[in-house]
């Protein structure tokens, strides 16, 4: 797994173009990785319901959930499905729209210096393990293509937005996570 020439996007993956993205305030300033947990609907794997989400096609009447989401315009840089499939929506050097109201160590808005990575799944329930395999994988090009981030600045959704995210939930293996990164 590498990034193309462009410095944009991970090569050899799905692309899926999400427009819920706007310019960095300064595109040398990515620092930070976050992680987030998503299954659309609730607990449910597979289906076309995150790319929908991400690229503002999601049908609110196909699901009772999804028209809680109607009108959203969100998305994050990539997603790691259940099977290890990786998608790509929004190109690193761009700001997907993923963390919202947040802090990084007394920084507000977290959209503007990190790059959020989805894993399907939910608070309460494991992640599979071929999910952490990729999360490392995609984490150390991350780490080597841009000077700012380390295998210590990666936290969860609910590390900068306590008050409103649980995601990526207490499920997540962060100890798992640091030895497939060879930091134990």
């Amino acid at each position: 797994m590498n990034i193309d020439d462009s410095r944009k996007k991970l090569a050899g993956i799905r692309q899926v173009r999400s427009p819920n993205c706007d310019a960095r305030p300064d595109r040398t300033d990515i620092s930070l990785i976050v992680i987030h947990g998503i299954s659309l609907p609730p607990g449910e794997y597979g289906g076309p319901w995150i790319d929908d989400l991400f690229t503002n096609r999601l049908d609110p009447a196909a699901h009772p959930y999804f028209a809680s989401l109607a009108g959203q315009r969100v998305s994050s840089h990539m997603l790691i499905r259940r099977d290890g499939e990786v998608v790509q929506y929004v190109p690193f050097t761009e700001r997907a729209w993923h963390a919202g109201d947040s802090c990084y160590q007394d920084r507000s808005a977290c959209n503007d210096f990190s790059i959020g990575i989805e894993l399907e799944g939910q608070d309460e329930e494991p992640y599979a393990a071929i999910q952490y395999e990729r999360l490392a994988a995609v984490i150390d090009v991350l780490v080597t293509a841009f000077p700012g981030l380390s295998h210590d600045r990666i936290v969860g959704h609910c590390d900068i937005s306590p008050d409103r995210k649980t995601d990526p939930g207490p499920a997540f293996d962060w100890v798992l996570l640091q030895e497939k990164l060879g930091n134990t």
